[in-house]
């Protein structure tokens, strides 16, 4: 199992014990050695042993509110210490013949959604590296249990590409 497979499924793990209806939340993933040499209180504070070589996953501020997700991500730029990042978070999920019905203002089509029978709710936690590895975890609430969590690189595309932009340069040739 890779480092970034291992962190996803912590984080998995972590998420399923805290429960469902959480925020979404960031993680910097960041090498235990790097941590351990930038940052050795914090390496010792989160019981990193000292010839470990893991990702650590720190997590970050939390997302604004209002904001979409994709659009908070598209503001962030990572420091080169942070090999990667994983995000968790939680999503409605309708079948495909619901879209059609779906009321075109924001605050009806999230009644809509919560209020539809054939709803489900999914916990998605992504993570990708800078050097292009992907690791994603799906646990739907109505098989919430943790040999029913599904896992695999390419599960949430579209949010693995919204999180590994954020490791793109703003400007055309400029270094990371």
């Amino acid at each position: 199992m890779s480092l970034l497979e291992e962190v996803v499924l912590d984080l998995e793990r972590h998420s399923a014990q805290e429960g469902w209806d959480s925020a979404p939340r960031l993680y910097a993933l960041v090498r235990s050695t790097e941590l351990r040499r930038a940052e050795p209180e914090l390496a010792d504070q989160l019981g990193l042993p000292p010839d470990a070589d893991t990702l650590a996953a720190l997590e970050q501020p939390a997302l604004p509110e209002k904001a979409g997700v994709e659009d908070a991500l598209a503001a962030i730029a990572w420091p080169d210490t942070v090999e990667g990042c994983a995000l968790v978070i939680e999503r409605v999920v309708l079948p495909p013949e619901a879209e059609e019905e779906i009321p075109e203002g924001e605050a009806e089509a999230a009644e809509y959604a919560a209020n539809h029978p054939g709803r489900e709710d999914v916990r998605m936690i992504v993570g990708v590296l800078r050097d292009g590895a992907r690791h994603s975890a799906l646990r739907l609430r109505r098989h919430d249990a943790d040999d029913e969590v599904l896992a695999g690189p390419d599960l949430v595309p579209a949010l693995a590409e919204a999180l590994a932009a954020t490791f793109d340069p703003d400007e055309p040739g400029a270094q990371h």
